[in-house]
């Protein structure tokens, strides 16, 4: 089965069939003029899932994807909190932001992201083209696109032309021959009546107007919000794009807009596949800045995690809307729990003694063929991602199976199951498996980073109380353990050279000193938050202890009365009340994740009593080791 996509253009299901051998690839961005929302991250998301199978069934993918830097919503935040007081300056600081979120959501990156602010000479170029041949026209140092010279103007919405609903400033109305005719070039600076209802009200209003201008043949001012992305993705892809990925409100007036304009200017095709993604609704309502209604990405990643959100936004196609609630995050919470479970059991049983190369399980090995062709099939169905999931978890429920019924497991099927969650979960759907092995046997560390920047905490402290000589002792201790510090001004960054091996073991030999090389660290590093550090670990071991009891006692009753899924939602909410209560929640979060999320029978329980115990156990050693260190 060929890859197929529903295109806007023509409302049908089409065959997809790029022009040459690389598919060109462009994501309509984002608007600098704040923090990202989950709205924002939903059309990533999918467009990072396109992106990906793409490449996955072989094809090269030149991505593009613009962030508009050039806006009067930027304008309105000129002079707000430490923002700036120019336009590109709050445009730089949304920018980094963005970046950042784009980075810690996993996402592919794309070939190029270019910034409206760097291609004014492209822009001036496309706006001349089109009034020398005739569908722009000059108005009081604006240019406007003449929308009755093009004759193909709201195909792509499916609209008429003497019906469409435009809305525009009255001034401009009066520069325009036609209401539905859009600016290319809008004449002077931002006018300040024009970012009153974008401007916090605890700021002054601007008395004169702001923004950048530039000079062009026709007189100084700025880009018009359409023309921007013709003119970027025409520059750094072709006149013809293969796809053209955008949020279903853009339909009309920019998507509408950026056809008009580019065919005008080339007589070429602008785009072969328009694919919209739905909005993502919150209290009722689309998600929107304006509206209020919004999660930050930022808020949503420090309280579920990227593999969460990943997870709820693959539970539903890119075509469809999505709503955003708390019961809707727990079942991606859960989705996500069961399959990360699978695949570390899968890794666990394949290193044991008890798999074996001469076992054939024939039931695992048909699950795994299943998933790949099921899998397949549903991304080839227009990104049904929703689908593609679906076989992903049944794949899980396979392995589980396996695991419970046999004493003697298919190192092969495992090996395959293990190689089908790495390549479909990870490569494709952008989910991070927790401590996968390298070959050598070291894992990743996954809370190097908070531990880092804990130590760059208490260094800045003594920095800023005149304490030099130690914050500098500390920047050499962590320049020996392998991460380079550098002070910039004001700003501190750091860099890890290496990562050791977070697996430790009594008497075991190590790579510095005869100390463990789960993370080597100094005393002097912790003798800040020493005591409640230990408070805190102390009191997570005598409150986790008590819920092991009550689990225990829970299943080893084989007359319980208590559904599985009611005592797991009560654990949930014991373990969520000691995390809260703990001022280390990252790190606790790496073992009472242990505790959470189980939801199979007695007789599992009972077969991972042992196992799960001893995962505790290592894990409280290492949390002890750091205590020691301080003693």
């Amino acid at each position: 089965m060929t890859l197929s996509v529903t295109n806007t253009l023509t409302g049908e299901r089409e065959e997809f069939e790029p022009r040459g051998d690389e598919v060109l690839l462009y994501v309509c961005g984002l608007t600098v003029s704040d923090h990202a929302h989950l709205g924002h991250a939903r059309l990533w998301v999918h467009a990072d899932m396109m992106h990906r199978w793409l490449e996955y069934q072989g094809y090269d993918v030149r991505h593009v994807e613009n962030f508009t830097d050039v806006n009067e919503k930027i304008v309105a935040r000129v002079g707000e909190d430490d923002l700036g007081e120019t336009e590109a300056t709050v445009a730089d600081y949304f920018t980094n932001s963005v970046i950042q979120d784009m980075r810690e959501l996993n996402l592919k990156r794309a070939t190029v992201y270019p910034r409206v602010s760097e291609h004014i000479p492209t822009i001036i170029d496309l706006v001349e083209s089109l009034l020398e041949n005739g569908c722009a026209y000059e108005s009081n140092g604006s240019v406007y696109f003449d929308v009755t010279a093009f004759d193909g103007y709201g195909d792509l919405s499916n609209q008429q032309l003497d019906e469409m609903d435009t809305q525009s400033p009255a001034d401009e109305r009066a520069e325009k021959q036609h209401p539905a005719d859009f600016a290319l070039w809008k004449a002077g600076a931002v006018d300040p009546d024009d970012v009153t209802e974008h401007r916090s009200e605890n700021l002054d209003s601007l008395e004169t107007a702001r923004g950048q201008t530039w000079s062009a043949p026709w007189g100084e001012g700025r880009p018009g919000w359409h023309i921007e992305c013709s003119a970027m993705s025409m520059d750094h892809l072709d006149e013809t794009l293969d796809i053209h990925v955008g949020g279903r409100d853009l339909v009309f007036p920019h998507h509408e807009n950026e056809v008009a304009q580019s065919e005008a200017a080339t007589n070429q095709q602008f785009a072969r596949y328009w694919l919209h993604v739905g909005l993502l609704q919150s209290a009722g309502d689309k998600m929107s800045s304006s509206i209020g209604n919004i999660l930050t990405v930022k808020e949503a990643l420090d309280e579920y995690g990227v593999n969460v959100l990943r997870m709820f936004y693959l539970a539903t196609g890119y075509r469809s809307e999505q709503t955003l609630g708390e019961s809707e995050l727990a079942e991606a919470t859960e989705r996500w729990d069961q399959l990360s479970r699978a695949y570390e059991t899968a890794v666990e049983a394949s290193n044991s003694t008890d798999a074996y190369a001469v076992v054939e399980s024939e039931s695992l090995r048909s699950s795994v063929s299943e998933t790949q062709s099921s899998f397949t099939s549903a991304m080839n169905d227009d990104f049904n991602v929703r689908k593609a999931m679906a076989a992903l978890l049944e794949l899980a429920t396979a392995v589980n199976r396996h695991i419970d019924s046999q004493e003697r497991y298919d190192y092969y099927g495992l090996y395959m199951a293990i190689e089908t969650f790495e390549a479909l979960g990870g490569d494709v759907c952008g989910l991070e498996f927790g401590n996968r092995s390298t070959g050598d046997g070291t894992v990743e560390v996954e809370v190097a980073e908070e531990l880092i920047e804990l130590i760059l905490d208490v260094r800045e402290t003594e920095r800023e109380t005149g304490n030099y000589d130690r914050a500098d002792k500390l920047r050499e201790r962590l320049n020996d353990i392998g991460v380079e510090v550098e002070d910039n001004g004001e700003k501190t960054t750091y860099r890890v050279r290496e990562y050791w091996t977070r697996e430790w073991s009594k008497g075991s030999s190590s790579k510095r000193d005869g100390q463990p090389t789960w993370f080597w660290v100094h005393s002097r590093f912790w003798f800040r938050f020493r005591f409640w550090f230990e408070e805190s670990i102390m009191y997570i071991l005598w409150r986790c202890k008590q819920v092991w009891i009550c689990r225990n006692a829970e299943y080893s009753n084989p007359n319980t009365s208590i559904k599985p899924a009611i005592s797991v939602r009560k654990r949930c909410e014991c373990v969520h009340r000691i995390i809260s209560r703990s001022k280390m929640s990252t790190i606790l979060k790496i073992w009472v994740s242990h505790l959470t999320g189980f939801t199979g029978c007695a007789t599992e329980w009972r077969r991972r009593w042992n196992r799960d115990f001893c995962h505790f156990k290592r894990i409280c050693e290492h949390l002890l080791i750091l205590i020691c260190f301080c003693n």
